[in-house]
């Protein structure tokens, strides 16, 4: 199997929404962080990666028909170029917002000195710090400025490497008509399947912590 779909956006753009979307539309599986978390025996990929060692993108993606969020969608340019008939999806959002949400969810979750990370995830979440923290953003997620001049300037490269008949910039509160014309595929008729919120994710960090706490006083 050969990616179908490059995901060029990064988390916090309706990146789990799409992946329950292209999955509706036959573009499934989509890989996602949730797939790293997941599959324990796909990690030391993202592992190798993120310590500069590229992996096979055939093996990477063998078992999948996308690709969106983090930690892939930090090697779009790699992987566009080695899938090089795979359609090209920049996912986005307005900047403030994005911004507001990436700072309530992923940045305090990798910042967090209380997140639990079992020892078979350590790694695992080192890599995963390493990629988006370190590579994607120098270091400056957490700074409001620096972190929204590095989400604009990343859309206008993709926006400028991609052909623009290989290349769809999507917001996923455009719901499924753009997304299908792209794709080359029929509106379903169920709703477009928008998840994932900033509460959400809170919901699933609390929950995390609460399942560390217990299992430390047992």
């Amino acid at each position: 199997m050969a990616l179908r779909l490059v995901g060029a956006g990064f988390g916090r753009t309706g990146t789990k929404s799409l992946k329950a979307a292209l999955e509706i539309l036959g573009f499934g599986p989509c890989h996602h962080m949730a797939e790293v978390r997941a599959h324990p025996e796909e990690q030391h990929f993202w592992i190798a990666a993120s310590r500069g060692d590229l992996p096979n993108w055939d093996k990477v993606f063998a078992n999948y028909d996308a690709s969106v969020d983090w930690p892939s969608a930090y090697f779009w340019r790699e992987i566009a170029a080695h899938f090089s008939d795979a359609k090209v999806l920049l996912s986005v959002r307005p900047a403030e917002e994005w911004f507001r949400s990436i700072n309530a969810t992923i940045y305090r979750s990798l910042t967090d000195p209380e997140m639990p990370a079992p020892v078979q995830e350590r790694e695992r979440k080192r890599a995963v710090f390493e990629i988006i923290f370190n590579k994607q953003f120098g270091g400056k997620l957490g700074d409001r400025d620096a972190a929204i001049q590095i989400f604009r300037d990343h859309i206008a490269e993709v926006q400028a490497t991609i052909a623009p008949e290989r290349l769809l910039t999507y917001d996923v509160a455009e719901s499924w008509e753009p997304l299908c014309h792209f794709l080359g595929v029929a509106v379903p008729d169920e709703p477009f399947p928008f998840t994932n919120t900033t509460q959400d994710f809170q919901d699933r960090v609390a929950e995390r912590k609460r399942e560390a706490q217990g299992e430390k006083e047992n």
